[in-house]
């Protein structure tokens, strides 16, 4: 077998092969769906993505003479650390094949790098922070990954945990399908809350998706500041996602909930476009374009992406009508529902949904090692 090498990208061939490197890994016949060339592009641009306008990157390949065998990104996301008072730096975008001396050469090479910047700790996956796709699938990996959510091999852990990366936090999926027993309960609760008055919702607007992504925002560091790994977004990475949102999202599974004439949370349900991301296999084109018209139809599911009340509601039935709501417009639509991702420890919100007949299906790790 060829040597080793671990090099740092620093041309567009290296980044053409950085991007490319997991169509080498997963067949078409996998559980891995492709995401678009161009949106992964964008993502790791500097000039252009806004998330790095207030971080650093740093990708590397590993090669075996001709061949790429392995990819990874160290990242400093320095607001993070700002606000968390911590000196961190992440892994992500991590593929390999079943190789541990590629897989400790890439790590090698992040944690040297962040050791340089003055970094403490590392931890990942985060692609490239907690606001974007996270996690390394550890368990669940029968079942396809829903939109924004990743699927590796099972060989991966090994790979990150040989390399002295530990746990840090898990993270869960639960699927509700159309064939699961709904609990009437959170019906009749959801309807007793309603009848008082005070509780109501509106849709979201694809005309107005500016403001609404800001209130989106303003929701999100109020609902969701307490919780593991919280970093708020900017105002440019909120613009950034509106207009990714745009192109999939529905505006009657996006939905805010009012108490009185407060905007107290907030369901964001986006339908589960990997199917026909699978047809696309990383293009779009002339024939991508085809493909989504005449496949649109293989789309019959749906991931809970976001679900926030705040605080000082929460006590006030505001989740059961939340729930109810999605019930009602995923009933007869939609094959399945998938929530998360949720932390492990968010008990309220997994006994919540286990009680409504939700089961964990996917289990994903975020991994630490100390500098």
């Amino acid at each position: 077998m060829s040597g080793l090498d671990v090099v740092r990208v620093d041309s567009k061939q290296d980044m053409a092969q950085f991007i490319d490197l997991p169509w080498a890994i997963y067949p078409r016949d996998s559980l891995w769906v492709p995401p678009l060339k161009r949106d992964v592009r964008r993502l790791l641009d500097t000039e252009k993505h806004p998330f790095w306008a207030f971080s650093e990157q740093a990708l590397f390949l590993a090669r075996r003479g001709s061949t790429i065998v392995g990819r990874i990104a160290g990242i400093i996301d320095n607001n993070y650390n700002r606000y968390h008072n911590e000196k961190a730096a992440a892994w992500g975008f991590f593929e390999c094949m079943e190789d541990r001396d590629a897989a400790r050469g890439l790590f090698s090479a992040v944690e040297q790098w962040a050791a340089v910047k003055g970094m403490e700790l590392i931890r990942g996956p985060l692609n490239p922070s907690t606001n974007y796709e996270v996690g390394l699938l550890i368990d669940g990996y029968e079942y396809a990954p829903t939109i924004m959510m990743p699927w590796n091999y099972s060989y991966y852990p090994s790979l990150v945990e040989a390399c002295g990366f530990e746990k840090e936090k898990d993270l869960l999926a639960l699927l509700i399908t159309s064939r699961d027993p709904i609990n009437d309960r959170i019906h009749r609760l959801a309807e007793r809350v309603k009848r008082k008055g005070k509780v109501w919702s509106r849709n979201g607007s694809r005309k107005n998706v500016q403001s609404e992504m800001k209130l989106i925002a303003d929701l999100y560091r109020s609902a969701w500041a307490d919780n593991w790994g919280f970093v708020p977004t900017t105002e440019e990475e909120n613009r950034e996602m509106a207009k990714n949102l745009l192109r999939i999202m529905k505006e009657e599974l996006t939905f805010f909930i009012y108490y009185e004439d407060e905007c107290a949370g907030l369901v964001m349900m986006l339908p589960d476009i990997n199917p026909l991301l699978k047809r696309l296999n990383g293009k779009i084109g002339l024939t991508g374009l085809f493909k989504y018209l005449w496949y649109r139809n293989d789309v019959r599911g749906l991931r809970g992406a976001m679900f926030g009340v705040k605080k000082e509601y929460r006590k006030l039935g505001l989740p059961l009508v939340a729930f109810d709501h999605v019930y009602s417009l995923a009933n007869g639509r939609y094959d399945y529902v998938e929530f998360g991702w949720n932390l492990e420890d968010n008990m309220a919100i997994n006994k919540f949904e286990l009680d409504m007949g939700a089961r964990i299906t996917k289990r994903y790790r975020i991994y630490r090692k100390t500098l």
